[in-house]
């Protein structure tokens, strides 16, 4: 996607953004801002120090990223990044959990937000964050646990234990109106409901670091 405002979200890949764009659509977020697919979490940090310099040019950066295992170890690279720029004081120890928006030191520089998947508090992924977005009367989910628990205890999973979460949320994906529909379509299709506190503290996150301006 060709970058259009001075607001930029980066993503570590495409299920990231197609996510966010049924999200933004959903909520009727202003376009003020763009997605960038970093192609990985690693380019999201190689660049970072370049684009935080680039004052003037942009004038917010947000990014998400994946706890994975460690979201400790996740926070403590955005710290290093921000505290090597120079550009901001009172970097928290840890990561808020409406997740962090972090004004500069110099009122021109670039207003830094951060989310890290699913909830800024404990380890996990996108596709945490989206089987959060699972239905509560849905009994479909309980099924796909015990399928999954049924061949890992057998020794048939061909995924790592890792990407547990994966499997889980395409399993139930897979047995919905049209299966295998993406996270993102399945946010669409109400599939997936946006309703729980953890997607309405993101849309808040978002708004807030991007659309200041546009909140009563």
């Amino acid at each position: 996607m060709a970058e259009r405002h001075d607001r930029q979200l980066l993503v570590e890949g495409n299920d990231d953004c197609h996510v966010l764009y049924a999200l933004c659509e959903k909520f009727k977020l202003p376009e003020t801002f763009d997605i960038i697919d970093c192609k990985g979490i690693g380019n999201i940090f190689k660049g970072l120090p370049t684009r935080i310099k680039s004052s003037g040019a942009i004038n917010t950066i947000g990014i998400i990223i994946d706890a994975d295992t460690d979201i400790l170890a996740r926070w403590e690279t955005v710290c290093n990044i921000l505290l090597s720029s120079g550009k901001y004081d009172n970097v928290p120890n840890i990561c808020p959990e409406g997740g962090l928006i972090l004004h500069p030191i110099i009122p021109e520089d670039i207003t830094f937000g951060v989310w890290i998947m699913p909830d800024n508090k404990t380890n996990g992924m996108l596709e945490n964050f989206t089987t959060y977005l699972i239905p509560n009367d849905d009994r479909l989910l309980q099924i796909a646990d015990e399928t999954l628990d049924r061949i890992e205890s057998e020794g048939l999973n061909r995924y790592e234990l890792i990407h547990r979460e994966k499997a889980r949320i395409h399993s139930w994906l897979a047995w919905q109106e049209i299966p295998g529909t993406p996270m993102g379509l399945a946010i669409t299709k109400k599939y997936l409901s946006t309703e729980p506190p953890v997607c309405q503290a993101f849309i808040q996150w978002l708004n807030s670091l991007f659309n200041q301006e546009c909140i009563k």
